[in-house]
């Protein structure tokens, strides 16, 4: 079966590695916040069963899940990123005319905003 001049099969595939990359962010920031509560939960067993203060492991904890937030919105960022340079080289046929392109796109960016104000958040308390 020949293909026509306009095939959007490239355009979904794009749109499907972007959607791919950004679970893959979202896993890599939900791990960050794991890992960042998992200290405090350290920290107050340790006040429970020896009275002791916070330790060295509870805030390295907190620093190594905040890094992971952070690698995990970089990741949805320059995955967005590289979808929009990758959609701007492909010709107007292969773009579907009643399919919303941007979607994808506003979707990852608000979903590394919020990544960012998560790190913010785990930082600041």
């Amino acid at each position: 079966m020949p293909l026509s001049e306009s095939d959007p099969r490239v355009f979904f595939a794009a749109e499907r590695t972007l959607l791919a990359w950004l679970r893959t962010g979202l896993t890599i920031i939900a791990l960050g916040f794991v890992v960042s509560r998992f200290g405090l939960f350290i920290q107050l067993l340790a006040m429970q069963t020896h009275g002791a203060q916070p330790t060295v492991r509870a805030s390295l904890s907190a620093a190594l899940g905040i890094a992971f937030v952070i690698a995990g919105t970089l990741t949805i960022a320059v995955a967005t990123f590289q979808h929009r340079r990758f959609v701007a080289t492909l010709p107007e046929a292969d773009l579907p005319r009643a399919y919303s392109t941007s979607f994808a796109l506003a979707l990852s960016f608000l979903v590394a905003a919020l990544g960012i104000l998560l790190a913010v958040y785990l930082l600041v308390t």
